[in-house]
């Protein structure tokens, strides 16, 4: 059995859709916020995925909070860490100990950062889209697992917002099929 960790700052709705479909070969062993008022602690609650807050803000600096996750992590033992809208920049602490995967809401490498699928649908790309990556210690940097695309053809920007968010959720539980296998 492979063990999953999430990390989740806000909504959850990418763990709530990993809690709903993993199973199998797959367990959440561990979900961990760092934002005390995440809506996801809500879901780790209702699936009984053990949940540890870690509020990031207060600590001192970005290492010492990454120390904690990482110490964390470990004594979860495991064998894969999935950011689901973890919105916190990890320094080598973290990249250096854990290996882990990340959702970004755009066709890397365009567009890293916050605020890519607004810029991605402004962009002059016929397509946007979706990117799951290898954390490393470069924002959205990693080597890329695979992406999902959108045609940006005749959508607004809430339907086009709208698709975005339904291929995340298919792209995460991809992406982990393929690491994992």
């Amino acid at each position: 059995m492979k063990k999953i960790a999430i990390l989740f700052s806000g909504e959850g709705t990418n763990f709530a859709h990993l809690a709903d479909t993993l199973q199998g070969s797959r367990e959440i062993v561990l979900s961990i916020t760092n934002n005390p008022n995440a809506r996801g602690i809500e879901i780790a609650q209702a699936h009984n995925i053990p949940l540890t807050i870690i509020d990031s803000s207060v600590y001192e600096c970005r290492e010492a909070f990454d120390e904690v996750l990482v110490r964390t992590i470990k004594e979860a033992d495991a064998d894969l860490v999935v950011l689901a809208g973890f919105m916190r920049i990890l320094t080598p602490v973290f990249t250096d100990n854990i290996k882990a995967i990340n959702l970004h809401p755009s066709l890397l490498p365009r567009h890293k950062g916050i605020d890519a699928i607004r810029q991605s649908f402004e962009d002059e790309h016929n397509e946007g889209g979706v990117s799951v990556h290898w954390v490393t210690d470069e924002l959205d940097g990693g080597e890329v697992i695979l992406q999902k695309t959108v045609q940006k053809n005749g959508l607004s920007f809430q339907e086009y917002d709208s698709a975005i968010r339904t291929i995340e959720k298919e792209a995460l539980s991809d992406a982990i099929k393929v690491v994992l296998s």
